[in-house]
């Protein structure tokens, strides 16, 4: 297949021309080893059990070969980190190691590395790497404050849901349908049957294990408590699973980087105040959502859909858009040195999807509508946080399912998704 090119690209690049080592983290199948085997001389494949027992022999032979060396799978030897360390410590010259992983080690290395490795989180393919429009609309220039918003995007609904259910994952993009699903099920059955048991935890309940996927899935891009989650995923079951299993699960499935949640904002500088804490929760991929719900395009178009007694404003649809909304943005923002969270006030009166942030303190709000048009109600919150932060806010947007960009009268940004870039 070809290679697709990714965003991650860039900052790999300019990393490299002065970093010594540098670690792509994240979830199996997001294209980890491929961006990195451009980059290499040397390819040690880790998930190789000769390779393994060969380097574990003598880790000394890491050091003597090509460089730039690619370290695939790192984890499954993680003493490579702190020979990489050390090797680091004594020659800073650029561009020296990769490191590629799809779990924390089981076994972490004795330092973290701070200082000499920098780790980079790699996520499946945004909206604009899958080639659904030519960006018009620059998240880096809403951060700077001079986004022109203009342009035309022929992507519809349709469109959007089909990449819903369709991996983000750039080996299993060519595929649809009966195959489509059954890659998608031996994935996240891999997880309960094997990458558990790789992270130290064999899981004795794997119904019990699913359900709280299921669960999970079904409370995409809410808040809703992990209490909540845990109830749903007993199906009224008097036997609920303990809270420290379900602590278990949530500790793996992020060491997996299956999980991407979206922490709350929590601000110190302004005059915010009474936010709530708890994180939006979402799955690395909308797929895997999909998936565990087993639903598909013409069940989320037509619905109703049953989704777990999940409490949500809004259609599960709609939460699934904003996840691969949330997606792509987390992309773009880490190109921008940005962050992205969530802001909701206690209780829910006041709720911003979600919020880009830099360390400068410059601030985009954005709301995400499964909707074409976008109404007064669908900003007053975007409005409301605009005269809380004064010029901290240097941009808020509604990002729709529509085909035109515009600024409203009242300055906020209307953007379908398809426009919307690094």
């Amino acid at each position: 297949m070809d290679y697709l090119p990714r965003i991650i690209d860039n900052i790999l690049d300019e990393l490299l021309e002065s970093i010594a080592a540098v670690a792509l983290e994240g979830a199996k199948g997001v294209g980890k080893t491929e961006t990195a085997k451009r980059r290499a001389h040397t390819v040690l494949e880790l998930d190789d059990p000769e390779q393994v027992s060969i380097l574990g022999a003598d880790l000394s032979r890491l050091l003597s070969r090509p460089t730039p060396v690619l370290i695939d799978e790192w984890q499954r030897l993680p003493a490579t980190w702190d020979v990489v360390r050390r090797a680091v410590d004594s020659d800073h010259s650029a561009n020296r190691f990769l490191l590629t992983g799809s779990a924390s080690p089981r076994n972490p290395p004795t330092h973290s590395g701070a200082g000499r490795i920098v780790s980079l989180r790699m996520r499946p393919l945004t909206l604009y790497e899958r080639g659904m429009s030519d960006a018009t609309i620059s998240l880096r220039d809403l951060i700077n404050g001079d986004a022109d918003i203009h342009g035309e995007t022929q992507t519809r609904l349709a469109d959007y849901v089909r990449e819903i259910v369709t991996p983000g994952l750039p080996g299993l993009r060519h595929l649809s349908g009966r195959a489509l699903r059954a890659q998608l099920d031996g994935y996240l059955r891999r997880i309960v049957d094997k990458d558990f048991v790789d992270q130290g935890h064999s899981v004795r309940n794997v119904d019990g294990l699913m359900r709280w996927m299921r669960a999970y899935a079904a409370a995409t891009a809410t808040t809703t408590s992990f209490e909540k989650i845990r109830d749903a995923a007993s199906g009224g079951e008097d036997q609920k699973p303990a809270k420290t299993t379900i602590q278990k699960y949530r500790e793996i499935l992020e060491q997996l980087w299956i999980l991407d949640p979206v922490p709350a904002w929590l601000p110190t500088r302004n005059k915010l105040s009474s936010l709530s804490k708890p994180p939006k929760h979402h799955l690395a991929d909308t797929a895997f959502t999909v998936r565990l719900l087993g639903l598909d395009e013409n069940a989320l178009l037509n619905g109703p859909v049953n989704s777990l007694n999940i409490p949500r404003d809004g259609s599960l649809l709609g939460h699934l858009f904003e996840s691969l909304v949330t997606l792509s943005l987390k992309v773009y923002a880490q190109l921008a040195e940005a962050e992205v969270r969530h802001l909701r006030t206690q209780g829910g009166r006041k709720e911003v999807d979600l919020i880009v942030v830099r360390p400068d303190q410059r601030i985009v709000a954005i709301e995400v509508k499964l909707s074409a048009t976008v109404t007064d109600d669908d900003v007053k919150h975007l409005l409301w946080l605009k005269d809380k932060l004064g010029s901290e806010l240097v941009d808020s947007i509604v990002i729709t399912t529509g085909s035109t960009a515009f600024r409203r009268s009242d300055g906020i940004g209307v953007v379908p998704a398809a426009l919307l870039g690094p």
